[in-house]
């Protein structure tokens, strides 16, 4: 017979629990934009915006990266139930990112942001990046698994540690002309050990195949 569940597992599986996610994933954009209100950004809110969002990007980027491995190491299947939501809100953070770069930084100056593409290689990085993750975003949904295929579904998923190692390579090169690298040693750490993780089940899965 199984072990009843400890009684603080059995919040991850509450009714409540998705939409209390929601709210608390909507706090950081709520105090960006309140700030943009009040004018408390500092003396460069523009840039204090696009700096903000891509710090928020990367940290939802690490968290849905370690949903699985908290989910099997601490044994809270239910933690599978929130992936997809905070994979969007990833997605969120990062269109709020580039809208305040396009907005704020260029003035929708698309001639101006295609040159920034071409010369800088940090927005380029940038953009690959977004690309990948506006495909990981349209076939979130359950009906596009199932159109798709569970193999294909999951080879294309898998991408998303190529947009955690582009979001790193962004950050390092927008910080290398401040030669500033400490939050982007901390950020590499965690997703290195988040993707030596997966890397280490999958070859003890495969070894353990006959």
């Amino acid at each position: 017979m199984r072990a009843a569940p400890a009684p603080w597992k059995k919040w991850f599986m509450h009714p409540a629990a998705k939409p209390l996610l929601f709210v608390l994933c909507l706090l950081p954009f709520a105090q960006l934009f309140a700030g943009a209100v009040l004018d408390t950004l500092g003396a460069n809110p523009a840039e204090a915006l696009i700096r903000a969002t891509g710090d928020w990007t990367l940290r939802f980027l690490c968290v849905t990266l370690a949903v699985t491995p908290a989910r099997i190491v601490l044994g809270l299947p239910a933690l599978a139930r929130f992936r997809r939501m905070l994979g969007l809100f990833v997605y969120f953070y990062a269109t709020a990112h580039l809208l305040c770069y396009s907005v704020f930084d260029q003035g929708l100056d698309f001639a101006e942001i295609w040159r920034d593409i071409v010369e800088r290689p940090f927005i380029l990085v940038g953009m690959l990046a977004f690309a990948l993750l506006t495909a990981l975003a349209a076939t979130s949904p359950h009906r596009v698994l199932r159109w798709m295929g569970a193999r294909r579904w999951q080879w294309l998923h898998r991408s998303v540690y190529a947009v955690a190692g582009l979001a790193i390579l962004h950050f390092f090169w927008m910080r290398a002309g401040k030669n500033n690298f400490n939050e982007v040693f901390v950020y590499a750490a965690i997703i290195a050990l988040l993707l030596g993780w997966r890397l280490q089940r999958a070859l003890r899965k495969k070894g353990r195949s006959p």
